[in-house]
């Protein structure tokens, strides 16, 4: 048996969405990309969205068109992939890293204030495997000192924190669409906001830095080729004309997960906290703090012999080499998130997981868990 760890849901309307596409001469800058960013910010509830080919895209454009540059500092989590943090360095600021909440894995807004000095210029909490940040506490400390929220929203499309959507709380929320997300366009991303000169400026800075009334060659300012082309944008309106049927598919699957791996000591399961609606991006489950690294491995390498894929999301950013010899991070700076990555193991979950593989790959975690206890 072999269960992958993610796949798309890909059906025919999807393909015949893309086929359509390149029956015409639109394959980029065309009708398609404008669809596709209505259907977003319809969808999230904001007057404007901007489509970029990747979410590392859509974050990088964010900071940029916030105004955030060299010096500045920026607050994030060290819990994430690793764009959340790098895109801050694009544009020479500095992200300032803040622990992770034991619960919920998102950026501990408890630690928030303790890291602002007279150069932050903004936080950018993260929605760590679809789980909402606590948005009206990050909010109310940004409103405090006067700082600028960009959401990393990329594995969080459709979550929402008291009955608001995620996304939509800051200057900028980014959605990201690689084929493990929730909706996919094969590879893309979007930036929803309120803000016109925001959305007017990325569009510009997405294409080159044109005008979106101006001429081919004629660039206002530094731009960058982020275009989405109407393929991918095609696939991406297909794919939201069905996204609540997506949305509910993955938590029947979460589900199936709850209630199969349901008190097992060992382990812990993935947070739904109170007042949100989670987004399942991933589900990521945590060994118990008595237990080591090297369970967890031990846990892997026993599930990848019987054809289960899986993976420890996330490495914390401060530990990458890059971050540990450009900042003198070390092992120890982050103590909470340094140990949850320690302990965790994505299982296999997309869409059309069976509940008969779901039994499987749950009956193989006890096996394993068995195994490494004897």
């Amino acid at each position: 048996m072999k269960i992958p760890l993610a796949r798309p849901e890909i059906d025919e309307t999807d393909r015949e969405a893309v086929l359509e596409v390149l029956s015409t001469p639109f394959l980029s800058l065309g009708p398609k990309i404008n669809e596709f960013e209505e259907a977003v910010s319809r969808y999230v509830g904001t007057k404007y969205a901007v489509a970029v080919n990747s979410g590392t895209s859509g974050l990088h454009l964010s900071v940029r068109a916030s105004g955030i540059g060299k010096g500045d500092e920026v607050i994030t989590t060290p819990f994430s992939f690793i764009a959340s943090a790098n895109c801050i360095i694009y544009e020479q600021a500095k992200p300032v890293f803040v622990d992770i909440d034991p619960q919920t894995l998102n950026i501990d807004e408890g630690l928030i204030e303790e890291k602002i000095t007279e150069r932050t210029k903004a936080i950018l909490p993260v929605h760590v495997f679809g789980i909402p940040c606590r948005m009206d506490a990050i909010q109310h400390i940004a409103k405090r000192h006067n700082l600028i929220v960009i959401e990393d929203a990329c594995e969080a499309i459709g979550a929402a924190y008291k009955n608001k959507k995620v996304g939509t709380f800051g200057l900028a929320g980014v959605f990201a669409f690689y084929p493990n997300k929730q909706i996919t366009t094969g590879e893309g991303g979007i930036v929803v906001t309120n803000n016109q000169k925001m959305a007017d400026l990325m569009k510009s800075l997405r294409n080159q830095g044109r005008s979106p009334a101006g001429k081919w060659l004629a660039h206002e300012r530094i731009g960058f080729n982020y275009r989405l082309s109407d393929i991918h944008a095609a696939l991406g309106v297909s794919q939201m004309s069905r996204i609540e049927k997506i949305l509910e598919k993955r938590k029947r699957v979460a589900s199936y997960y709850m209630r199969h791996l349901a008190n097992i000591e060992e382990i812990e399961l993935p947070p739904t906290p109170p007042e949100t609606e989670v987004s399942w991006f991933v589900f990521v489950i945590r060994l118990r703090p008595r237990l080591k690294k090297s369970h967890r491995d031990r846990i892997m390498h026993l599930l990848q012999k019987k054809g289960i894929e899986c993976g420890n999301y996330f490495p914390p950013i401060h530990l990458q080499p890059f971050y540990r010899k450009m900042y003198g991070f070390r092992k120890g700076s982050f103590p909470v998130a340094e140990s949850v990555a320690e302990r965790t193991i994505a299982l296999p979950f997309y869409n059309y997981l069976s509940e008969e593989d779901i039994r499987y790959v749950c009956d193989s975690l006890k096996e394993a868990l068995v195994s490494i206890n004897s």
